[in-house]
């Protein structure tokens, strides 16, 4: 029992209980099928008042570190900031505002990268920003084309 409070009790339990229960077998399933939504939306579905954003990214670093795959994690981690900080997609033009929307969301994406996966968060970031993206790009998922090819998988 977690007493309403995220960190009481068994929480990496009590997550995987609260996924499974969902008819997902893994917490990386049950977030790919929402993947533009925030890790506190992701949270709040599996335990409005007992699971946090950082446990369940915790839980996705864990399982992507164990398969392999913290590329996708990094591509899927940046739909959700994107989605968040950007909900009509990349701005046509990077004024002082956008700019600061812009900056925000991929400060945020840096800072939920892995630590040996942040050097090339930083670099995808300042690529994005000589180069911006076509106005309106929203990418709705961690297999966006242009995602892929800014950052391809790699057994990581």
């Amino acid at each position: 029992m977690s007493d309403g409070h995220p960190w009481w009790g068994t929480w990496v339990v009590r997550l995987y209980e609260r996924v499974r229960k969902r008819g997902y077998d893994s917490l990386t399933a049950f977030a790919e099928a929402r993947p533009t939504a925030s890790l506190v939306a992701l949270a709040k579905e599996l335990g409005p008042d007992d699971v946090a954003g950082v446990q369940v990214f915790k839980g996705l670093v864990a399982e992507a570190e164990r398969s392999h795959r913290l590329t996708r994690l990094m591509r899927g981690q940046l739909v959700r900031e994107l989605s968040e900080g950007l909900p009509n997609g990349w701005p046509a033009v990077l004024d002082d505002a956008n700019r600061f929307e812009v900056a925000k969301a991929l400060s945020a994406w840096i800072a939920y990268t892995p630590e040996p996966l942040q050097d090339r968060a930083r670099q995808l970031s300042l690529t994005l920003l000589a180069k911006p993206p076509p106005p309106g790009w929203r990418p709705l998922g961690p297999d966006d084309e242009l995602l892929r090819m800014l950052l391809p998988d790699e057994e990581v």
